[in-house]
């Protein structure tokens, strides 16, 4: 069966290496020696996009990977450095895809310093490259995609028909140092900010402040993906409605969590376990799920796994590996 994965990154070294390490310490990159396992190790697997990657796709059953961008990137630089860095990265991408356009897709890179080039360069790839919608890396300079000064960029994704992906980043260092900091190891404060539980609280904040700021009723044809199983928010929905809908009824159109199953989409990226799967699937329903693996942090070998494992009707593993997504990206299958 075609399988397509959306949250599967890449990265450029050329492009990387012209970051300054100030840029990367003030943004929180911790050092090789502080980085978690689960993230150091697998990134010696970034660059390639070509042999070992294809047939590692081939081994396990991976049709198209939706590549993205892995940071540190264009969010880290101002001006026209991080524009042009970012064109760079879509160009690329945009190369990669045209020699492999069965085997890639992509989600555009965007200079978010910059949110009036981020929304241009957002349509240039869509339009000129082809890609399928835009990735945004967490906060850009402690702000989330509810500041007025991204209002731009979710109109432009909106009137393009296509979807922005929230992925995680790493948090601003106070909230780092407050939430994270002081564990035994420093790599484990790493892994409990980022992959082990920051990150996924703070994606979900990012659409909850998007729903509570009125930003998602703003834009009501704007529609966005969020990974790992729904970054906790299929077991907190019916929380969020009790708890705000309340005060949050006086401005907004709809419940929270309507909205949220409204306009937001999800993938498995990198958590293959059954029970959150079914939360999912419960909450959310088949229609708004797609499979992700998350590579190369995660395998594809356990993600063609948990897909072999799932208790699905033809008709609704269809959707879960390929028609979903196709429809969403409008890929060609």
């Amino acid at each position: 069966m075609r399988t397509v994965a959306l949250e599967e990154h890449f990265n450029l070294p050329s492009l990387t290496k012209r970051i300054p390490p100030t840029a990367l310490r003030q943004r929180g990159y911790p050092p090789p020696e502080e980085t978690p396992s689960i993230v150091h190790t697998p990134q010696a697997k970034l660059p390639d996009v070509s042999t070992a990657r294809l047939d590692d796709m081939d081994a396990n059953g991976i049709t198209v990977q939706v590549l993205s961008l892995a940071g540190p990137g264009a969010d880290l630089l101002p001006g026209e450095e991080g524009t042009a860095f970012a064109r760079e990265a879509n160009d690329a991408l945009a190369r990669t895809v045209e020699g492999y356009p069965d085997r890639y897709a992509g989600f555009a890179h965007l200079p978010m310093q910059e949110p009036a080039a981020a929304a241009d360069e957002l349509e240039r790839s869509v339009k000129m490259l082809g890609f399928s919608g835009g990735m945004v890396n967490g906060l850009t300079r402690g702000s989330f995609l509810d500041d007025p000064s991204f209002d731009g960029l979710l109109t432009r994704a909106e009137q393009l028909g296509v979807p922005l992906y929230l992925h995680p980043n790493l948090p601003p260092s106070a909230v780092h140092d407050a939430y994270y900091a002081g564990m035994p190891k420093p790599a484990i404060s790493n892994a409990l900010a980022a992959v082990g539980w920051g990150w996924h609280s703070e994606t979900a904040i990012h659409i909850l402040r998007l729903v509570l700021s009125g930003a998602m009723d703003r834009h009501p044809r704007l529609q966005l993906i969020i990974g790992h199983m729904g970054e906790m928010l299929p077991v907190m929905l019916e929380r969020c409605d009790d708890a705000l809908g309340p005060d949050a009824a006086s401005y907004l159109q709809r419940p929270v969590s309507q909205t949220v199953l409204d306009q937001v989409h999800v993938t498995t990226s990198g958590i293959f376990a059954r029970p959150a799967f079914e939360a999912l699937l419960a909450t959310f329903g088949i229609e708004r799920i797609m499979f992700s693996v998350d590579y190369p942090f995660r395998s594809n070998q356990a993600g063609r796994a948990f897909l072999d494992g799932l208790s699905l009707s033809p008709d609704d593993l269809a959707k879960l590996t390929h028609g979903n997504a196709d429809r969403l990206l409008k890929l060609k299958s």
